[in-house]
């Protein structure tokens, strides 16, 4: 797996995704409320991230479905850490806050998404009917 394009699309998604964070809180969090606003925005990020993959998956350079599942835990990992980390120390939303994205009992869907983006990889080669080798 090329660390260097792999790490490039995923600061691409992060600044992608949040330009989206902040347009859907200045468009769409007025109209529909914050709770509809981020159960919304887990499709339109989804929809964003596999875009961002499927433009870019042959640049990764992954050709196994190991490798393409390993650039997609890497996203994920480095996602995770930093929603967690830019959120609660830079800005300052608290940890309940963060964990009840996750939620579905509290209308979290935030967990669909971190699906998506692991699985968005191996999803945009299918897409893109790269051939992919099983191991």
């Amino acid at each position: 797996m090329p660390l260097a394009r792999t790490l490039a699309v995923w600061l691409l998604i992060i600044l992608a995704e949040t330009i989206h964070g902040i347009l859907r809180g200045l468009f769409l969090v007025p109209i529909v409320g914050d709770l509809r606003a981020r159960q919304t925005g887990v499709f339109i990020g989804s929809l964003i991230i596999l875009a961002i993959a499927t433009a870019s998956i042959k640049w990764i350079g992954a050709r196994t479905r190991k490798r393409l599942l390993a650039v997609g835990a890497l996203w994920l990992a480095l996602t995770l850490a930093f929603e967690f980390l830019f959120g609660r120390y830079v800005a300052g939303v608290s940890w309940g806050r963060l964990l009840s994205d996750y939620d579905p009992t509290r209308g979290g869907f935030l967990a669909l998404g971190m699906i998506m983006l692991a699985l968005s990889p191996l999803v945009a080669a299918k897409l893109r009917r790269l051939p992919t080798a099983p191991a």
